[in-house]
């Protein structure tokens, strides 16, 4: 994966509307968040942004592809999806997606990555207390 710059300060300003989003570089692409929700991610210079059955079908009936990170398997795919070119071009719009994608993030159960962090902070204000 690569990622331009150019590229991520282009969707970053085009997602100005939408409050509070960061990126986070990784793996030669970047993460996009808001507050902690990752929402989204750049690869190869290409926009992908979280699914799942409520909003998928926007991207499906456009004919856009699935994020695919490995190339030997090409058959497993993540949920995210590829941003149609007219609505990366048109910020009011991609704000909406976006938002949609934040939603989804919000929705999804934690990882266990995060389960075990909230666990260890809980555990150390309480050894505080």
């Amino acid at each position: 994966m690569t990622l331009s710059s150019d590229f991520l300060a282009y969707v970053l300003e085009q997602l100005a509307a939408l409050p509070r989003v960061s990126s986070r570089r990784m793996f030669g692409g970047a993460g996009l968040y808001r507050e902690e929700f990752f929402f989204g991610l750049i690869a190869d210079d290409v926009l992908y942004l979280r699914v799942n059955d409520s909003n998928r079908s926007d991207y499906a009936t456009r004919g856009m592809a699935a994020f695919r990170p490995y190339a030997d398997r090409p058959h497993l795919s993540m949920s995210y999806f590829e941003v149609p070119a007219d609505v990366l071009e048109n910020s009011a719009e991609l704000a909406q997606w976006a938002q949609r994608s934040v939603a989804v993030a919000m929705a999804a159960p934690p990882s266990p990555k995060k389960l075990r962090r909230s666990s260890v902070q809980r555990t150390a204000r309480a050894r505080r207390r």
